[in-house]
């Protein structure tokens, strides 16, 4: 058997054990459920590169890619946008300014982010700047490839899948919801509004 070559490694996200709010059980699972997305993502590049680009199977593995890519960068956005102790948003950044004056005060922002975080079902929640319309958006993503809103950048991404809280918060989908907002690293945040 030949050894599968590896376009993506799984980042290591070791640094956030600890997280305020988050057991170390959770989080060692999360990791390892993301390093599934990262080794599917390479498999399927792997499958599609031998298949017959008319057979079932190179159409399949296509729709399928999306699922996974998209599962594996979102956790990376995610892991990234976390931090022990958090960090607050500057009041005089970019991307405060901007979060006021697309949704009227910063508190209206966070009302409606953390009311897309409580929905019941699966997804994500992810604040989106859209460079065409120069807006932020606040959008649910259903499922990991589904909801996206083409163009647009992710600023700040909240896992709303239940492997996210469930261990740790049971069924208080709304208590992880408070436990994600006092670990965001909102410095990555900016960044990711100013590049």
């Amino acid at each position: 058997m030949t050894e599968q070559k590896q376009f993506y490694k799984a980042k290591d996200f070791s640094n956030l054990l600890g997280l305020d709010g988050f057991s170390e059980n959770l989080l060692r699972n999360h990791f390892v459920l993301y390093q599934g997305y990262v080794n599917n993502v390479n498999k399927i590049i792997e499958l599609i590169k031998r298949l017959e680009k008319s057979s079932p199977e190179f159409s399949e593995l296509n729709r399928r890619f999306s699922w996974e890519f998209n599962g594996m960068r979102l956790h990376e956005l995610y892991f990234e946008n976390l931090k022990k102790g958090g960090f607050g948003i500057d009041k005089d950044s970019p991307l405060f300014k901007k979060i006021v004056l697309d949704f009227g005060s910063f508190e209206k922002w966070e009302e409606e982010f953390r009311s897309l975080g409580i929905i019941r079902g699966i997804g994500w929640v992810v604040l989106y700047y859209d460079f065409s319309s120069n807006k932020l958006f606040n959008v649910w993503i259903n499922e990991h490839d589904n909801g996206h809103i083409t163009g647009a950048k992710p600023i700040l991404v909240m896992d709303a899948f239940e492997h996210a809280y469930i261990s740790d918060f049971g069924l208080k989908k709304i208590e992880y919801v408070g436990a994600f907002f006092k670990v965001i690293n909102w410095n990555v945040a900016e960044k990711r509004f100013l590049n």
